[in-house]
């Protein structure tokens, strides 16, 4: 595909778009065109490192022992508790992403029947809903179970387009999704139909207007004008029951003070990613600022160490960890018992996949970065059969304990059922494609084809990974001599890069930045990375709690590190770490005595060492503690 076939889509689209409306046309502006694209499915394949989770989670999980057949019961039968509608959504959706990567033929039969099984539930409405005919669309909180019909219904259309876009395009499933879209528009609208706004289990019912992703991923498909239309209502009508959440993102307002009374951190997010997709199709510039500046708000004000986000103290305690609280402020604060929900840090990459694709921010893909060394893979149970619902910096670092159901095989969360998605966007974000070339974001060992400037196929193969300190190293081979760029992302927390092509230095490496190395490139040449690793002192947030003030903490790179109750009886004992005045910390990496951990290091005291492992590490499954934010010794 040629650079202009490549980007070309977003144009494509607008014109068939306006071809459609007849005079309509949305905004002056041309279609949004992405500034780097996700590479083609099967083009990046990872090896070792990143690698290693999703092959456990497909084994373990997707092929082990997820009851994805009851799933689908619950649209025949009726579900027990609201909500439970998207377990099928969620399992099938990110077994098409890992799909997409790994071509497993294992995975794709166990996605074949599942679809296939969830067609057959299809109603005579057209709705493959857990709700009856007579009582969709749902409603609201007051009548539970049959409050979450939207919700439930939208990853069911999720699902099946991720099916139909990255497994096999069956054109029952296309069929089937225009007939859901259908019946939706039929019911959820202007008055006399049913006002988004007052659909679903929230006191705002924010969960429902989340339809707007499928639908602006079903026009992307079938270029139906009724989709765009029910798309431009859900924007129209801002989100939620009381809020316009896309002009609160507008005029700056923080994350926790959105949507209230229920700025549900997870559900939120969803609806910016829809609006993502909308701004990508139509160009509206309004949709771009808020898109952009939601993003910067949840980065500064809710991402924590770990990089997710959410808490249940000091300003939303009823919401179980589950909303926006402030929580870059508030992570170290002893009162928060429940934070950073799974299905909020998968979310969030996601979300920050997008930014990073409409205009090649690198601090989108340094987020990325941070939540899956940190939060991703510290949520992962140790054999890829689950994720943590939600997760602590201090004391219980993981739990089951949250909204599911339990079946015969045992119980299954939301979480568990997200989780996995997280590890399928690892290699859809790793390397990508921008006008001039590739693009790396994430170091790993493995190997990608991508496209030069001019169109031509590019190899890339690459050793080590971004923890090895031998460095990390990359072959470049196009298949013939060609002018083009190579894009290296330079993580901000690493200050002295030092990149090489071919053994000679690069000048200019910034860090917080993409390297654009503008060359012409011959088969086998060879760029070598080396990254700046430094251990840091950090002195705890403030927040509305003062009692949050006497603890630090201490990351090695963009690694959190924590006391292991595993390997560590005085995990919790208060200390004083030793930095220098620009708060470096001279830490010795040392062999993991648990083989357990991948990172170990000895850390300095004013009373001697301690030894302190990767977050990621920590295993809590068996009820041991974990200590990140360090309680600091009285007096020192």
């Amino acid at each position: 595909m040629t650079r202009k076939n490549i980007f070309g889509i977003g144009a494509a689209v607008l014109c068939a778009a306006c071809a459609a409306w007849g005079d309509e046309r949305v905004t002056a502006n041309p279609a949004a065109r992405d500034a780097m694209e996700p590479l083609p499915p099967g083009a990046v394949r990872l090896a070792g490192g990143l690698e290693v989770p999703i092959e456990k989670s497909i084994a373990h999980w997707h092929k082990g022992n997820v009851p994805y057949r009851e799933f689908a019961e619950f649209f025949r039968k009726g579900r027990p508790k609201f909500a439970l509608g998207e377990m099928w959504g969620k399992f099938v959706r990110s077994g098409a992403m890992q799909y997409r990567h790994l071509r497993d033929p294992g995975l794709k039969a166990v996605l074949d029947g599942a679809v296939t099984d969830i067609l057959a539930t299809e109603r005579p409405n057209g709705s493959i809903s857990c709700v009856p005919e007579d009582l969709q669309p749902g409603g609201d909180g007051h009548s539970r179970p049959h409050c979450s019909d939207l919700w439930e219904r939208k990853y069911v259309m999720l699902a099946l387009e991720d099916y139909y876009e990255w497994v096999e395009r069956r054109p029952e499933v296309l069929a089937s999704l225009q007939r859901q879209a259908d019946c939706i528009i039929r019911q959820v609208g202007p008055a006399p139909k049913r006002d988004i706004r007052e659909i679903g289990w929230s006191p705002n019912c924010i969960e429902s207007s989340s339809l707007l992703e499928p639908f602006m991923r079903l026009y992307k498909l079938a270029g139906r004008k009724v989709d765009l239309d029910f798309a431009r209502y859900v924007v129209e009508s801002g989100g939620a029951k009381g809020s316009d959440l896309f002009a609160q993102a507008r005029a700056g307002v923080m994350p926790w003070r959105m949507g209230e009374p229920y700025p549900k951190a997870y559900e939120m997010t969803s609806i910016f990613e829809g609006l993502a997709e909308w701004y990508r199709v139509t160009g509206d510039a309004s949709a771009r600022e808020a898109v952009l500046k939601y993003f910067d708000s949840v980065l500064r004000h809710e991402i924590t160490i770990v990089g997710n986000g959410g808490g249940n103290y000091p300003h939303w305690p009823k919401w179980s960890g589950e909303a926006w609280d402030n929580t870059a402020a508030e992570q170290s604060n002893p009162d928060m018992t429940r934070m950073m929900e799974t299905c909020v840090g998968v979310t969030w990459m996601k979300y920050a996949s997008q930014v990073l694709r409409l205009t090649g921010d690198v601090r989108a893909a340094d987020a990325i970065e941070l939540y899956v060394y940190n939060g991703l893979l510290g949520a992962m149970k140790p054999d890829g059969d689950g994720f943590s619902y939600v997760n602590l910096l201090n004391g219980e670092k993981v739990t089951n304990k949250g909204w599911g159901w339990t079946f015969a095989s045992g119980p299954v969360t939301c979480c568990n059922l997200n989780g996995p998605m997280g590890l399928a966007y690892i290699p859809f974000v790793a390397v990508m494609q921008a006008p001039d070339g590739p693009v790396v974001n994430l170091y790993n060992a493995g190997t990608a084809v991508a496209k030069t400037a001019s169109g031509g196929e590019v190899r890339l193969a690459a050793e080590g990974d971004l923890l090895d300190m031998g460095g990390w190293r990359m072959a470049v081979s196009p298949a013939r001599e060609e002018a083009f760029t190579v894009s290296l992302r330079i993580p901000a927390w690493s200050e002295k890069t030092s990149v090489t092509v071919n053994g000679k230095s690069v000048g200019a490496v910034a860090s917080g930045t993409y390297l654009k190395i503008a060359r012409t490139w011959r088969a086998g040449d060879k760029v070598a990375v080396a990254f700046d690793f430094k251990a840091r002192r950090l002195d705890a947030p403030v927040g509305r709690n003062h009692a949050s003030a006497p603890f630090q903490a201490v990351t090695w790179g963009p690694i959190a590190l924590a006391r292991d109750e595993n390997t560590d009886p005085d995990y919790a004992a208060p200390v004083a770490i030793l930095a220098a005045a620009d708060g470096t910390v001279a830490v010795e990496r040392i062999a993991p005595a648990s083989p357990a951990h991948k990172l170990e290091f000895r850390v300095p005291t004013k009373d001697g060492f301690i030894v302190m492992c990767d977050y990621a590490s920590v295993d809590g499954w068996k009820g041991k503690h974990v200590q990140t934010w360090l309680p600091k010794a009285c007096g020192k």
